[in-house]
């Protein structure tokens, strides 16, 4: 008699890791951005990344180490020194990159890199950094010269920008914002909601230190028309205060002149110099509107109270009278001095200013994310992936 035999079961099919690919606007520095994109980037460790051109050494060793594929854009003649004067043809170049096999598509984006085309089945998370400032509400603030053929043909370039940036929206399955604020500018130029989730701070890097100064106020900010810049110089000059400015840009010589013999500009400084003058500032001024506000979470992690204009993303981080002292956004210098005076005179815990900082360590946002992504891949995509 022959013995029966149990059939031997099936190998299951085993479900496959989703393709992933990273996009973002361009690499040409390690800023606020390109700190999203590494933490973005850590948790696929193996994930290309494509952008419309990459200076290499530019950025971290840790997105060097992965692979980059850049647009026609590249070889562009005169990138390095006048990327800008390209803006025209971002979208043209951003639409070229390759994107096909991929099922998940996690952009960083300021400029163009949410206008990629994903393959029909991909997922697209967009995390937005802000909707092109110079194209949307600010565009008077980088261009203040109206008038003139350059001019006339440069509205008629942001006017066809515009049209595309918010039709190439609906290429986003889900938005992500830094901010509260830049979740309204989404919902306001896109039609489209976001969820919030704040950028990765080095709060391990950034801590408190000796004994305060007392001495100076501290502000680290590009020097452009937009950052308001001439109202902190104007405010602590009424105070008699010292101001030091680390950062540079356009605005620097016009400043230099407008300013008196207590503010000094120290250009750009290597991190640990600028953790010691977080340390010790007697307080952060941030008198532009900014879409989150990195500097002001590191001045907190330092210990530093922050004086700010009440509008915009620094209002994810300051609780006025808490953490430091806010104006009214219609405010002038004397308004700025008024809230500066104010905080001087104030006593802060300088442990409730740390563990507001700590709130938006690195861990936090890669934890978030995942978490994010994990819930909101499509039931279409957990399928194709099985």
């Amino acid at each position: 008699m022959i013995e029966a035999v149990a059939p031997l079961p099936l190998p299951q099919a085993r479900k496959r890791e989703p393709r992933v690919a990273l996009v973002h606007d361009w690499l040409t520095g390690m800023r606020g951005g390109e700190k999203v994109l590494e933490a973005i980037a850590s948790i696929y460790p193996e994930a290309p990344i494509y952008t419309l051109f990459h200076f290499a050494g530019s950025v971290s060793p840790a997105l060097e180490s992965h692979p980059i594929h850049t647009s026609f854009l590249q070889k562009a003649p005169g990138l390095r020194s006048r990327y800008r004067s390209y803006l025209p043809l971002f979208p043209v170049a951003i639409e070229e990159l390759d994107l096909t096999g991929y099922d998940l598509v996690v952009s960083s984006s300021h400029c163009v890199a949410k206008g990629v085309i994903p393959s029909p089945d991909a997922f697209h998370l967009c995390y937005c950094h802000t909707p092109m400032r110079y194209a949307w509400d600010q565009e008077h603030a980088y261009f203040p010269r109206r008038t003139g053929t350059a001019a006339r043909l440069r509205s008629l370039a942001l006017t066809a920008l515009r049209s595309w940036d918010a039709a190439s929206a609906t290429r986003v399955h889900r938005f992500v914002a830094n901010s509260s604020f830049v979740a309204r500018r989404i919902r306001s130029y896109y039609g489209r909601e976001a969820d919030v989730l704040h950028p990765p701070v080095d709060v391990s890097y950034f801590t408190p230190g000796p004994a305060k100064e007392q001495g100076f106020a501290l502000m680290v900010s590009a020097l452009a028309p937009y950052k308001r810049v001439d109202l902190a110089i104007a405010a602590c000059d009424r105070l008699g205060l010292e101001l030091r400015i680390v950062g540079d840009g356009p605005e620097r010589q016009r400043l230099e002149e407008l300013a008196g013999p207590k503010t000094r500009f120290l250009g750009h400084v290597e991190p640990r110099r600028l953790r010691e003058l977080y340390r010790g500032a007697c307080l952060f001024l941030q008198p532009g509107v900014e879409d989150f506000g990195i500097a002001c979470v590191e001045a907190l992690a330092c210990g530093t109270p922050v004086v700010a204009v009440a509008k915009g993303g620094v209002l994810d981080i300051v609780e006025d009278g808490r953490h430091g002292s806010l104006y009214p956004d219609w405010g002038g210098p004397a308004d700025v001095a008024e809230a500066v005076d104010k905080a001087r005179r104030m006593e802060f815990n300088e442990l409730d200013l740390r563990c507001r900082a700590e709130s938006f360590a690195a861990e936090t946002f890669t934890a978030r994310l995942r978490a994010l992504l994990s819930s909101r891949l499509t039931a279409e995509l957990r399928e194709s992936l099985r």
